[in-house]
């Protein structure tokens, strides 16, 4: 009765979804791609797959704009609660757009070009209504009353936290709020959506409060200032939360996340002797390298199961994978590092 239900509501959009999921690039599609001369071939190779001609005019690096154009005709044919999920995969995007925002205005940057930079699925009505802010203290006050993000704003900080030696505690701080609410959602949606988003959000949290406590490293922030950044949702809460606090290097870190096998085999096929995320010579990969391998075997599972809200996640972070994948590729063509052409993250 439930995936009936599902199927009258959504459906369609999950069909569509999947769809798109169809359109990832294939390994075949990598290996051609690999092999171009020059970007104008690599260009030529795309046109043949779900990119179409969409290059044709396009500088690289990639933009994301072709993941913005799907997803925001996902969220206009939504009926709730489908709606209020995709509505919470933007805001991870919001905070970023909101945090550029304001850098540019603490550095007294041209706002308006930095709209430009905007992340579109971090798009809302009123973001242009920042850049008629003059300082800090305005902005924080549009964000505050104008914008989704207004709770976390509330929650986590003031407008005189609003400079250069915090934003990325800010950063952290809303995202901290962000994935603990988005969390929460999740488990109040009928199942298996709230078990997949569980494993797929808990990873998130964990992935972020380990590189919080490896870049704290020779920091000014206090062991007491990092472990209020750490989300208290994920495998490593909150034991291991409570020992990556204590952490004083890669080592303790390593010690902190043992009794999470997946966790342990990041830092053993990383290399952990100098900083964990420095690459490990023999294979080529680093930490963050085996988190991207894990975030993409979690999110290719998500489409294993049917009658869930999932997919829409994994789909937006899979094409993001791919957007990445793409942007390296190119840059190897461009600076002829050849050996390093193959160091992508393969999806499928």
């Amino acid at each position: 009765m439930e995936a009936l239900q599902f199927n009258v509501d959504n459906g369609y959009l999950e069909g569509i979804v999947r769809g798109y999921r169809g359109a990832l690039l294939t390994q075949n599609n990598y290996h051609n791609l690999t092999q171009c001369e020059n970007l104008e071939d690599f260009r030529l190779q795309l046109s043949a797959t779900d990119y179409g001609n969409f290059l044709a005019n396009e500088p690289l690096p990639l933009s994301t704009a072709t993941i913005a154009d799907k997803f925001n005709y996902l969220r206009t044919n939504a009926v709730e609660p489908l709606a209020k999920f995709l509505d919470y995969i933007t805001y991870a995007y919001m905070i970023d757009n909101v945090i550029l925002l304001t850098l540019g205005t603490l550095h007294e940057r041209d706002t308006h070009e930095l709209l430009e930079r905007c992340h579109p699925l971090g798009w809302f009505d009123t973001l242009p209504a920042l850049c008629v802010a003059t300082n800090v203290e305005e902005l924080y006050h549009t964000v505050l009353v104008e914008t989704p993000l207004a709770p976390y704003f509330r929650d986590c900080l003031s407008a005189q936290d609003l400079d250069d030696l915090n934003i990325e505690i800010i950063r952290n701080s809303l995202y901290k709020a962000y994935l603990e609410d988005f969390y929460k959602f999740c488990q109040t949606l009928p199942s298996p959506t709230g078990e997949v988003m569980q494993r797929i959000l808990a990873f998130e949290a964990d992935r972020r409060s380990i590189n919080i406590t490896i870049n704290s490293f020779g920091t000014e922030l206090t062991k007491e200032q990092r472990a209020r950044l750490f989300p208290t949702v994920g495998r490593l809460y909150p034991e291991g939360n409570n020992a990556l606090a204590r952490a004083d290097d890669v080592e303790q870190v390593v010690a902190a996340v043992d009794y999470v096998p997946d966790y342990k085999r990041f830092f053993d096929k990383a290399g952990t002797s100098s900083t964990g995320q420095g690459n490990n010579e023999e294979s080529g990969s680093s930490l963050e390298d085996e988190f991207f391998k894990h975030d993409v075997d979690l999110n290719k599972k998500s489409f294993l199961q049917q009658f869930q809200y999932s997919v829409f996640y994994s789909f937006i972070k899979l094409k993001e994978q791919e957007v990445r994948n793409l942007t390296w590729i190119a840059e190897c063509i461009a600076q002829d590092a050849r050996e390093r052409i193959n160091d992508y993250i393969p999806i499928f």
